[in-house]
């Protein structure tokens, strides 16, 4: 079957492309450092694809099976506001956080702060150059966090790259103060067991806690050597940031060996990561509970003491699941979404041949009381707009869309898009709205798309990996009730309870 006999499985309605609009903004910190792509989910190098790959893919768009390149295509009941080009920090864009009438925009170089308060119009704040791959994100009353996972020559943001095997290379958490957005200060650093790779935070009214997650150890890198089988644990004063310290390093997969109890992957479970620490974790702060997306494992687990974390139940997917790469909690915490990083961000797995149930959502009930929870696997969620050969094309961030009784959610998906699908039967998810951009180019396999895909009061805003910073807006009945309601803060990693 060729490429274009497989996107006839569903055509798209063409929208109108949104002209970009160049905004100033004030570099804060000077350097000629570049990021460093992350080991997880940085972009690969572009790679040609064959004559024939190619073809087809220019004959799909001639046909408008598939949109043109760059061309923005979407389902009827989303409107595309805006798309601010990237400026000053030219990297892969990555994670946002939000704050009140301001967005922060995660960058390879960097971060960016936008003041969203016309969201169909949202103006640059200040841009802060920072190399460090990936630039994990997340804030707290006046305090910004920023993870990194490339290894540095120091923990200032004027470091250049220096190898892991060195001992005196650094990676960690940076903490800025924004007390002023328009001039965010660098207070503190943190270095933590093979860097920060994305990090979630579990705040109390004077302490933050932050649990970073990082994985990949090696034994000639002498401050990330195996086994590497949990989670740092920060602990942040909120009135003396500089005192931030790692107060505990809980084991989440026991066992005896060098490489500790997690998932082993090849060649005992072919086609599944090794688990040697964990990618990502989400929060339901309200409800004590935790999930892990951890390489080849999904963990549930309780956050009752955060410095002490216990695990509830552990599941694996070794048919369809290649990497654990996030999760997300229902509004009820009786459900969790975890998403599957096939390919490791650098592939085009959204197509016949890799098929839906590899590369996709596993949406799990959450069954049973306490610490006798279990995560128990309903159905897979994958888009269904197979994406040409040279879209890399994930599941990768999203959020909740707070409406009640029901779970909805909108996702990033690389060059797939961003799709907003309904969970509330675990056993039949439904996608209900969708937005993307047509392949960058026809003859090679590139690296773009959303993301980060979060709603925020009453917007969908997006962080796309080449294009910049993308606004939108859906109405539908099903999403409509959502609008009313209003955050003062948002980290998606640590889930509020939206109803409460």
């Amino acid at each position: 079957m060729t490429l274009l006999d497989d996107l006839r499985t569903r055509r798209r309605r063409l929208g109108v492309a949104a002209t970009a609009v160049g905004l100033l903004a004030a570099l804060l910190t000077a350097g000629p450092a570049a990021a460093t792509p992350d080991p997880g989910d940085g972009p690969a190098a572009s790679e040609k694809v064959s004559k024939s790959e190619a073809a087809e893919a220019r004959a799909a768009i001639k046909s408008g099976e598939i949109p043109g390149v760059d061309e923005i295509v979407h389902s009827d009941n989303i409107e595309h506001l805006t798309n601010i080009p990237k400026d000053l920090l030219p990297a892969t864009n990555t994670d946002l956080a939000f704050q009140g009438k301001y967005a922060f925009a995660g960058n390879n170089d960097g971060f960016r702060v936008f003041d969203i308060s016309n969201p169909k119009a949202p103006k640059t704040v200040s841009q802060v150059l920072c190399p460090g791959g990936q630039n994990d994100i997340s804030v707290s009353g006046d305090l910004l966090f920023l993870s990194t996972d490339s290894s540095r020559s120091d923990n200032s943001c004027n470091s250049t790259t220096q190898p892991a095997t060195e001992k005196s290379s650094w990676e960690g958490m940076k903490v800025f103060d924004i007390s002023d957005k328009t001039n965010p200060k660098y207070v503190a650093a943190v270095e933590t067991a093979c860097g920060s790779h994305t990090h979630t935070l579990v705040p109390e009214r004077k302490n933050i806690y932050v649990y970073v997650s990082s994985y990949a150890p090696d034994a000639s890198f002498p401050d990330c050597r195996p086994p590497h089988d949990g989670i740092s644990i920060i602990k942040v004063p909120r009135k003396a940031p500089e005192k931030a310290a790692v107060v505990n390093f809980p084991v989440l997969f026991p066992g005896e060996g060098p490489d500790g109890g997690g998932n082993p992957g090849g060649p005992t479970n072919p086609g599944v990561t090794k688990t040697s620490g964990c990618h990502d974790i989400t929060v339901l702060p309200s409800k004590d509970l935790a999930a892990g997306a951890c390489m080849g494992d999904g963990i549930l687990f309780s956050i009752k003491d955060p410095e002490r974390p216990k695990v509830i139940d552990r599941v694996q997917d070794n048919v369809n699941f290649a990497f654990w790469h996030s999760a997300t909690f229902n509004q009820r915490a009786n459900k969790v979404v975890f998403t599957d990083e096939l390919g490791g961000g650098g592939a085009a797995t959204c197509n016949a041949e890799i098929g839906p149930n590899r590369g996709a959502d596993g949406i799990y009930d959450i069954v049973g009381k306490g610490d006798h929870r279990k995560l128990v696997f309903r159905s897979y969620f994958k888009i269904d707009r197979h994406q040409a050969d040279t879209e890399v094309c994930v599941a990768h961030n999203g959020s909740l869309i707070p409406v009640k009784g029901r779970d909805i959610m909108v996702q990033a998906w690389y060059q797939g898009g961003i799709s907003v699908w309904d969970f509330t039967n675990s056993s039949k998810p439904k996608e209900i709205a969708y937005f993307e951009r047509g392949p960058l180019t026809t003859d090679r396999v590139t690296t773009a798309g959303s993301w980060s895909a979060y709603y925020y009061n009453g917007y969908i805003y997006s962080n796309d990996i080449a294009k910049g910073f993308d606004v939108l807006k859906i109405s539908d009945r099903r999403t409509d009730p959502a609008r009313w309601v209003r955050l003062g803060e948002l980290n998606v990693q640590t889930q509020p309870d939206y109803f409460d």
